[in-house]
Formats: C-alpha cells, structure tokens, sequence
C-alpha cells in the first residue's frame, strides 16, 4: 500500500506542483483546503486537487473557530508583532495545522506536507504545531527536500513542470507579488515589493479603499466588551447590530474597509533572520484593537496592566515564531484570561478615513472616580497628603544629585 500523507493544499501553482511531484514519488495524497475566510472557489479547489491524482480532498471551513478561538484570544492580549503587526497570517497557521493533524489521524497517515518555503515563517509555524500536536507525525517539506531543489529552482522551473504535466496555472502578471488572505486580513509581498522603496499602488487593496478614497463622512459606533471579547456591535448611524462572533467580525471588516481603516506597510524581522517588507491591510481587527485597549484604559488595574503590558511582547512574539501549542503558551494564556475578567462595557467610536477616533467608553468596571480625578471637587483624598508622598519619593533623587555634584567638586579641585 502506498503511504498516505495530508497535503495543506491551496490550489496556487506551489502545492499543485507538490501535489503531483509527491504523487510521482509514490504517495498516496489527500489534499486539505482550510477555509479561513479567504476568497476562493472551493468548487474549482476541489476539481483541480482531484485532477491532479489526489485520492481525496478534505475542505474545513475553519472561519468562525479562527474568529473565536484564534483573533479573540490574540487581541485580549492586545497581541502586536514589533508595534505594528497584527498577526493575521500567524494566528491562522496553528489552526490550520491543528486541523490537517486532526485529518491526518482520521485517515490513517502517518505524514503531512506543506508548500512553505525554506526562508519563510511558515515552515517554522506549521512543522511546530505538527510535532507539537503529533510527535512522532513524518513532515515532507519539499522546498528543504534537496532532490525537490533540484529539480524546482524557482518559479521558472515550477511553471516548467506544470506545463509539461499539464497543471492549469491562473494568469499572474496583473499581480507580480505573492498574498496570503484569510477573514482578519490578507498581506502582499515579494516579487515587486521587495524593492523596500516601491510604493504600495492602490489597485493592490482587497479589503478596503486608501484613506484618501473613504467617504467624507464618519462612521459611528459602539462596541460592548465582556471579558475582554467583543460581543456586540450597533452601528449608530443606521441601527445596525451583529451579535454572533463572526458576523461581527465580518460587519467590522466591512465598515473598516469602506473607511480605509487597517492599512500597513512595514519592513519586519523574520524567525529565520531575515527581514522582509509586507504590506497588510486589516480593517476589522484594526478597529477591534483600538477598543479593547480603550476599554482596558477605564477597567482595568494600573498594576495588573503593566505586567500584562509586559507578556505582550513575548506573546505576540511565540505566536509570530510558531510557538500557539508550547507550555509557556499555556502559561501566558491563563495569565491573560485573568487579566480579562473584569473588561467589561462599552466603546464608542469615530471611523473616518483611515482614522479611529474615541469618542467615550462606559463600563461597570469602571475604576474612573470623577470625584477623585477632578479638578474642581476637594473631596476623595487629603489634598495635602500629597507633600508626604512626594518627599518619599523625592529621597533617593537627592541623593543621586548630592553624588553628581560630589564627584563634579573633586574633579573641579584637580583642574
């Protein structure tokens, strides 16, 4: 019997070439389609997979897991890869490779493949979460697989190949650049971008519109937090409510977009070393994050901020890395989640071209006193305590000084 292994399929001229390049080396090959929310015929998936010799073709639609489950979990830590990267690629990746592991384990196979390639971040991710997930599981990477090299030297060799086993390959000249979508966003690089000084051209947008191109108008609404997770969103403009994760979700991607809200063009560091330059456009979750932090702002402890604020750079950097299925994972998880317990209200916000503006938030958290924080009224604490609390403070600043001005004497006595 031939050996079975689960291929994560996309359709794209890599995994079609993998497909058939593993078929001709005695594989059994089921194909995985993981539908995260990106645009693409799953009819015509299906078709090409089994045309090219696949035994079958599995497609999960994974879209309201990653919502809850992935993008939920990612923004109560308020999860950012170097400030700027809201991770909509990497938090798909555990997903999809917790799935292809779960179907290889129904089938029988012992192996699973994926098209990442050999410089990427990918293949960190998904060959992570596989032997996280299934430690004695055989991962066929073919872009590390030197017989692979070979024979595939670059896109020239892969279009070689699909026309000589006849792969039917889709038209790539109008978008000379790779993408990787799913429901959070869909990011663009290689190719003409890796020229860090090309400027991102707006025929390249999917998601949304340039800033420039919104409507001159503003967008308001309101998002309620329970938890520290979006559970509610009303437009005030028309009365429009989405309560279900993913439809709110969905209804953010789209008021974002309209009003060119989530676009990014940064150059970032690799896992492997190297950097490369993306551009990303996130409208939904873009918004999200602004609101969740607000809400933080009014509910939760200045303390238990700060040392969350401090496991945010590592969370953000184990899920960029590959790292959703480790222990300290699970550590920083259960942490967050304490965080969250108390993030509870309401958010209520301006979006107008490209620009997320806050116009109040109200929670029965809430640790804001207008008493205490006022101006005008004397009362919540003796004002005059406050002399004691500085002196303290001030000790060891004078000290400090005393030192500085010894030192600048002796100098001064030796000239």
């Amino acid at each position: 019997m031939k050996e079975k292994v689960v291929l994560a399929y996309s359709g794209g001229l890599d995994t079609s070439v993998i497909l058939k390049w593993l078929i001709e080396k005695g594989y059994e090959v089921i194909a995985f389609v993981a539908d995260v929310g990106q645009e693409e015929d799953f009819d015509e998936c299906r078709k090409k997979a089994l045309n090219l010799g696949a035994s079958k073709v599995i497609i999960s639609d994974l879209k309201r897991e990653f919502v809850t489950d992935y993008v939920f979990k990612a923004l109560k830590a308020n999860a950012i890869y170097e400030d700027r990267y809201l991770l909509g690629t990497a938090l798909a990746r555990p997903l999809i490779a917790s799935k292809q592991i779960e179907i290889a384990k129904a089938e029988g196979a012992n192996a699973v493949a994926h098209g990442a390639t050999g410089k990427g971040n990918d293949q960190v991710r998904f060959e992570l979460c596989y032997y996280a997930l299934k430690p004695g599981v055989k991962v066929i990477s073919p872009w590390k697989d030197a017989g692979f090299l070979q024979t595939f030297k670059g896109r020239t060799d892969l279009l070689r190949y699909a026309s000589e086993k006849n792969i039917p390959v889709k038209a790539s000249l109008a978008k000379p650049y790779s993408e990787d979508e799913n429901l959070m966003h869909i990011s663009h690089e290689a190719g003409i971008l890796e020229d860090p000084m090309y400027s991102m051209q707006k025929n390249m947008l999917v998601k949304m519109v340039m800033p420039q191109d919104a409507p001159d108008r503003e967008t308001r609404i309101v998002v309620t937090f329970k938890d520290g997770i979006p559970v509610k969103v009303l437009n005030k403009d028309d009365g429009t409510v989405k309560e279900d994760p993913y439809e709110l979700f969905v209804y953010l991607n789209k008021l974002g977009g309209e009003n060119g809200i989530g676009l990014l063009d940064m150059v970032e560091n690799r896992f492997v070393g190297i950097k490369s330059r993306g551009v990303y456009e996130t409208p939904g979750a873009t918004i999200l994050f602004a609101a969740h932090r607000d809400i933080e702002g009014i509910a939760m402890d200045r303390e238990v901020m700060r040392l969350r604020n401090m496991l945010t750079p590592k969370f953000s950097e184990l899920i960029y890395y590959g790292f959703w299925f480790s222990p300290e994972m699970d550590f920083l998880m259960a942490a967050i989640d304490k965080s969250q317990e108390l993030i509870d209200g309401c958010v209520h916000l301006s979006l107008y071209k490209g620009n997320i503006l806050i116009e109040g938030r109200e929670s029965p958290s809430s640790l804001y006193n207008k008493d205490l924080s006022s101006m005008d009224i004397e009362g919540g604490f003796d004002q005059t305590d406050s002399r004691g609390f500085i002196k303290i403070n001030a000790i060891r600043l004078m000290a400090h000084r005393a030192i500085i001005e010894s030192g600048l004497k002796k100098t001064s006595g030796r000239k």
